[in-house]
């Protein structure tokens, strides 16, 4: 299966057409952005740990019944994955409380929630992906209320699935994004996790293990990014 034309590239990916329709090619790069785009740099071989780190999750998640795009790896930065319709909805799951959550609500980041917290953004660079609701999703057509009951059930079984994985790691998983799309009717978990994507803190230390080091100027993020694979590596090679 050959690498066509780049069909889009974002932040943080490449997408590339291949011979089959249904299927694209996705390869992972090393710039790093934040702020919509208003801070930029290169961390040394993110696109290579943030792949290899997407890769190992979506494939526990697969062991547990959630389907993702992924199809297969093909070298380290690229990989082959179900070509979707994405839902333009990015679906954030809290277990504590942090970043813009605490800034809204006056919380102290840290706080652990009673339970599970799923929120909504439109996708939307322009508008700085704005928090919306049920009722925008449904009435924009943005999805319906079957798709996000799905999208809900699967966000929250993801959530239940990585905690406790990354508890064996020794890792404390904060918050995450999700983005969703649709193939073939069905809706599958797509784009990527990774350290990009996640709040992921040390268990002991409450060190930051992701973005988060480049957003707030911490420093370090190939080495966190670096710890992170290390550790997921260990706990699913027993």
């Amino acid at each position: 299966m050959q690498q066509g034309e780049l069909l889009y590239e974002g932040k943080a990916k490449q997408i590339f057409a291949t011979d089959d329709p249904e299927i694209v090619l996705m390869a992972y790069k090393d710039e790093a952005t934040a702020f919509d785009g208003t801070k930029r740099a290169i961390i040394k071989d993110k696109g290579i740990m943030n792949k290899r780190i997407s890769c190992l999750l979506y494939q526990n998640l697969e062991k547990h019944g959630i389907k993702t795009h992924l199809v297969e790896e093909i070298d380290d930065r690229r990989v082959r994955v179900k070509k979707l319709a994405m839902i333009p909805l990015e679906v954030v799951v809290r277990n504590r409380i942090a970043g813009s959550l605490a800034q809204r609500l006056g919380r102290e980041e840290g706080e652990v929630l009673k339970s599970p917290v799923v929120e909504l953004y439109y996708k939307d660079d322009s508008l700085h992906d704005p928090l919306v609701n049920d009722f925008h999703a449904r009435v924009l057509g943005w999805a319906s209320s079957e798709q996000l009951e799905d999208i809900y059930r699967q966000a929250l079984q993801t959530n239940a699935v990585l905690s406790e994985l990354f508890a064996r790691a020794e890792i404390i998983l904060v918050d995450f994004k999700l983005e969703f799309g649709i193939s073939q009717g069905e809706i599958l978990l797509g784009d990527e996790i990774s350290p990009d994507s996640c709040r992921l803190w040390d268990k002991d230390s409450l060190e930051k293990l992701d973005k988060d080091r480049f957003r707030r100027n911490l420093g370090g993020e190939e080495e966190a990014y670096r710890e992170v694979v290390k550790r997921l590596e260990r706990v699913l090679s027993k």
